[in-house]
């Protein structure tokens, strides 16, 4: 897989095709909303899905982490879709988890399906986490940023035009201070990185890195304005409830 450089607040990360951050001069890999054990808990629900999603996830992270080779890992919130999944996780993949992590610092960054710390499993839960000019959050704020941020929770996608029609893809969404995560769950849905619940957070325009098999593809959105506040924060709260496909 080929990485793209980015530059942010004076540093270097890596944005990896695979949909994950690495920061390289601090040894550390950021992912966003695994969403483990998603299959399971519409199951509990009554809508069946094959219960492979938490297996799926985590043998792309077990991917990921063999690349990059962390000493620390960072999952920006809805690491697991539940309060439960933790509980719910099936041994072998339970085991897996605790293999990938032995060796690692972890830091689980709280979100809202996840607003307490996984139980039975190693690292420290926080509700953001800040080192140097970053700050690692689940979900982005709103105005002026001080410092810069590496955020989750909207999932975003978004589409390239091609000669067969278009093609959407999860992607990264950036500027020169803010960068939220695509969804790394295999059950993950997505919002449109041109809603306003996104677009909203970009208002001088971003640029998009859609997630291709071994490369990103990159695209700009010029700038927008932002639509009212209660409308952005009605556009944020459904986006992130909704299922797209499998997600």
């Amino acid at each position: 897989m080929t990485p793209a450089p980015l530059h942010i607040a004076g540093e270097r990360l890596m944005l990896d095709p695979a949909g994950l951050l690495a920061w390289p001069a601090r040894q550390t890999l950021v992912v966003g909303d695994l969403h483990l054990e998603k299959g399971s808990a519409f199951a509990r629900a009554g809508r069946f899905l094959p219960p492979y999603d938490t297996r799926e996830t985590l043998s792309r992270l077990q991917l990921a982490l063999r690349r990059w080779r962390p000493a620390r890992l960072i999952a920006l919130g809805d690491s697991f879709h539940d309060a439960e999944g933790s509980r719910r996780m099936a041994a072998e993949d339970a085991a897996l988890l605790h293999r990938l992590l032995a060796g690692i610092e972890m830091l689980w960054v709280l979100g809202n399906h996840d607003p307490a710390p996984p139980a039975g499993l190693p690292g420290t839960a926080v509700e953001e986490y800040r080192e140097g000019r970053l700050t690692f959050r689940h979900e982005a704020r709103r105005g002026a940023l001080a410092p810069a941020e590496i955020s989750g929770h909207f999932h975003p996608k978004a589409t390239m035009p091609t000669r067969c029609g278009g093609v959407t893809r999860p992607c990264f969404v950036a500027d020169a201070w803010r960068v939220m995560l695509p969804a790394f769950g295999a059950y993950t849905g997505g919002l449109d990185a041109g809603d306003p619940a996104i677009a909203g957070l970009f208002p001088r325009g971003a640029r998009l890195f859609l997630l291709g098999r071994d490369r990103l593809y990159s695209l700009p959105t010029g700038p927008v304005r932002a639509r009212p506040a209660a409308a952005a924060t009605g556009s944020a709260k459904d986006g992130a409830a909704t299922d797209t496909g499998a997600g």
